[in-house]
């Protein structure tokens, strides 16, 4: 099922009822708004190039969208970003732009609705590592930087009661932890590079993509998600996986959910020379693979309803999100995205219904 309906930031008759599924086009550059559960796309908003990724505050009903860098992509891009754009989703309308300055590239965003904080990675600068910003998510006030005392955090998570958080480093031979009750980078983890992450329901763990995608040279190690128990900091166990991993997501029922993707020619292989992917879906506890189910090329985010059973993948070269049905694993829909280039969906956000 491919989605078409209209390009406007209009809100629709009753929106009020409907889950809505927020996608952004990379190269668009726009958030596109579909209804979660008919599929329809319901609206489109334009935003500042080359949007990332999404986070949605439900208790003030914000869209945060994510601008990193000012065309192009990490390593191949024509100068750094510093936007972060605030969006009401209900009415498709931009409330609030963030400047990042001193900071650029703004990348992985997380919300900690318990103590009301925002986190935003941003890579070095010329005076400073990479960190993390935090942000008042109440007042939208910058409220400190972390330094997670690498050059490229790109994602991050942090566990269930707020006082930990994890950053994946691209090139850096390890994940960054740091300590969100003294706001203070508490130390490093080995992985052999690392892409997306996620952190169990229950905060046991925490599931980092790794090694970091190579399009130009073989894989520093084979590729899989390290499992990182939280309580001790250490590896202890390595999920493998076929093909590289760039994203990773935690359903609600603790199904761990990776997006590979799959090459034309392996190892490596250029960018733009992917065919369709494959999410592997991990059970809970045992962690044993489940299912698998085809998806686009590139597959560079991945969400979940909050039931957990259904998860979205974003494909950023196809320019889709493929709908899974979790439990049967099966395809639902496939939702399209409009692209000015190469560089299609990327972040994904899922915004429940207003509740009166």
């Amino acid at each position: 099922m491919n989605s078409t309906d209209t390009h406007s930031s209009a809100r629709d008759d009753g929106q009020d009822a409907r889950d809505v599924l927020a996608v952004v086009s990379q190269s668009g550059p726009t958030v596109t708004f579909f209804d979660a559960v008919t599929h329809r796309r319901l609206g489109v908003l334009d935003v500042p190039a080359e949007p990332h990724e999404l986070c949605y505050d439900p208790d003030r009903r914000l869209l945060y969208c994510v601008s990193t860098y000012v065309s192009g992509y990490y390593h191949a891009h024509q100068g750094r970003a510093r936007q972060i754009t605030v969006i009401d989703p209900d009415t498709r309308t931009v409330v609030d732009t963030l400047d990042t300055a001193p900071d650029h590239a703004p990348h992985g965003i997380v919300l900690d609705r318990a103590r009301a904080r925002l986190y935003v990675s941003v890579e070095a600068t010329d005076t400073a590592p990479g960190g993390v910003i935090v942000y008042d998510a109440r007042t939208r006030e910058r409220l400190a930087r972390i330094p997670v005392m690498a050059d490229g955090p790109h994602w991050f998570a942090i566990t269930p009661d707020g006082r930990r958080g994890y950053s994946t480093n691209k090139e850096a031979p390890f994940v960054s932890v740091v300590d969100l009750e003294r706001d203070a980078f508490d130390g490093r983890i080995e992985v052999p590079g690392s892409e997306g992450l996620d952190v169990s329901p229950d905060g046991r763990y925490v599931y980092v993509a790794s090694p970091k995608g190579d399009f130009a040279a073989p894989l520093a190690a084979p590729p899989g998600l390290r499992v990182i128990e939280v309580a001790t900091g250490e590896v202890v166990r390595t999920l493998p996986t076929e093909g590289m991993v760039f994203p990773v997501h935690t359903t609600a029922t603790g199904a761990v959910l990776a997006g590979e993707l799959r090459m034309a020619r392996e190892p490596g292989g250029a960018l733009g020379a992917q065919t369709d992917g494959v999410l592997t879906v991990f059970a809970p506890g045992t962690h044993e693979v489940i299912g698998q189910v085809e998806v686009g090329r590139f597959p560079l985010t991945i969400t979940s309803s909050p039931d957990g059973g259904t998860g979205y993948v974003a494909n950023v070269l196809s320019g889709t999100v493929t709908v899974v049905d979790l439990e049967r694993m099966s395809v639902l829909a496939t939702l399209e995205v409009d692209r000015a280039g190469e560089a299609g969906a990327h972040g994904l956000a899922y915004i429940p219904a207003a509740r009166h």
